[in-house]
């Protein structure tokens, strides 16, 4: 690819290994972000109330969820934010330093390996209080950055910056799609076999599974 200001170049391995990435981040990362959203939405039924009020005041029972409708849902998204803090697909992401750079007074030389520990900074009291451990879709009321204190930015799970998943919007919109398609037609609660027990295989999964029981409406 070249650009107006000179060359930036994608090889035909970058632009597949990109492809992979837009499929691996719409297709897991979705079902992992589903499966916690319905088991914690099973722990907070006034939450899953919620969310099935706005998703019927939009869609109805009937209608096919559309793309205008998904981006009225405030609620939902809240909901999915909140997920993502507590439970982001990546617990974790590693980059590279291309040069020599200084971060936050620090000189890290060139070739070196920085570690973004998603999970314990979307878990940190400094940046979300204290009760940053606990399923609170409100604080997201606001948006993003008016998240956390001091509006820190401190929400990253599908990176940030010019490496910013690929697959970020469209595992999102996938979300909602099927979230409010499930909330239009059940209710659903945990069963009493489940376990809570994340896990990290690759991305946060439910160690024994989700086993979640339905109710059609």
């Amino acid at each position: 690819m070249e650009s107006g200001k000179g060359s930036l170049s994608m090889s035909t391995e970058d632009v597949i290994e990109e492809c992979k990435l837009f499929y691996f981040a719409g297709m897991e990362a979705t079902s992992v972000l589903l499966t916690w959203t319905l088991v914690i939405l099973g722990m907070h039924p006034e939450w899953q109330d919620h969310a099935r009020e706005e998703v019927l005041s939009v869609f109805g029972r009937d209608k096919q969820p559309n793309v205008d409708g998904l981006g009225r849902l405030k609620t939902v998204t809240m909901i999915l934010y909140e997920v993502l803090r507590l439970y982001p697909p990546a617990v974790s992401l590693n980059r590279r330093a291309f040069k020599d750079m200084q971060i936050g007074g620090t000189t890290y030389p060139a070739g070196v390996i920085l570690e973004l520990p998603i999970i314990v900074v979307h878990h940190n009291p400094d940046v979300w209080g204290n009760d940053a451990h606990e399923f609170k879709p409100e604080r997201f009321a606001e948006g993003i950055s008016k998240a956390t204190k001091d509006d820190q930015p401190a929400f990253f799970p599908f990176g940030w910056g010019p490496r910013i998943c690929i697959g970020q919007n469209f595992a999102l919109l996938e979300a909602k799609m099927a979230l409010s398609m499930i909330l239009q037609r059940f209710e659903f609660r945990l069963s009493p076999s489940y376990t809570h027990a994340p896990y990290t295989v690759l991305m946060l999964h439910p160690q024994h599974g989700a086993s979640i029981m339905f109710n059609k409406i």
